[in-house]
């Protein structure tokens, strides 16, 4: 792992063994390419009012077990982040889900790997309808800066904030005039 525990204390994450290092470019797409899609799920995200926290599920659409979690990420940097998760039950993820904070929902696509990378194209609804987003994740710096990005995106949007998860639950889209494609 090469994060500072200075920094990582400083993030709210005062062990590192506890917390995963997450490597992520997104990238702002036209539509997802559907004959490259291996399977989706549904996303309903609650970004927990007043900190960092975030209540997950995800459905899967072929039926699958749903999956349910309480997640925290710090940024080290924008494209680099601590994030740790703890896996939850039904009725532990309800005692959870009544909390103040602003929900997105969205459909994950996720697309067999092309040129060594692993997308997940998210088609969001509700407020957010419209926006599609390409992202993957890397397992060192070095892989990150040799990723091409997709062939569908339009562009880059990883260093612009406005299009992280926390801040699209609370300000919803950019205006039209930034998040053109």
């Amino acid at each position: 792992m090469d994060i500072d525990p200075a920094l990582a204390r400083d993030l709210g994450f005062p062990k590192l063994k506890y917390a995963r290092v997450e490597r992520e470019r997104r990238w702002l797409c036209r539509a997802p390419p559907r004959e490259r899609i291996v399977r989706a799920d549904v996303i309903t995200d609650l970004y927990v009012d007043g900190g960092g926290l975030r209540l997950r599920e995800v459905r899967p659409l072929d039926g699958g077990p749903v999956t349910l979690k309480l997640g925290r990420k710090g940024d080290v940097d924008l494209h680099t982040r601590l994030t740790t998760s703890i896996y939850l039950s039904a009725a532990e993820f309800e005692l959870f889900a009544g909390l103040p904070g602003r929900r997105l929902r969205k459909v994950r696509h996720h697309l067999a790997p092309a040129d060594g990378f692993a997308y997940g194209v998210d088609v969001f609804e509700g407020e957010l309808a419209g926006l599609i987003l390409a992202e993957t994740e890397f397992a060192t710096a070095e892989a990150l800066a040799a990723c091409p990005g997709p062939d569908f995106a339009v562009r880059e949007v990883t260093q612009d904030l406005r299009y992280a998860g926390g801040w699209l639950a609370a300000h919803g889209l950019p205006p039209a005039e930034d998040a053109a494609c």
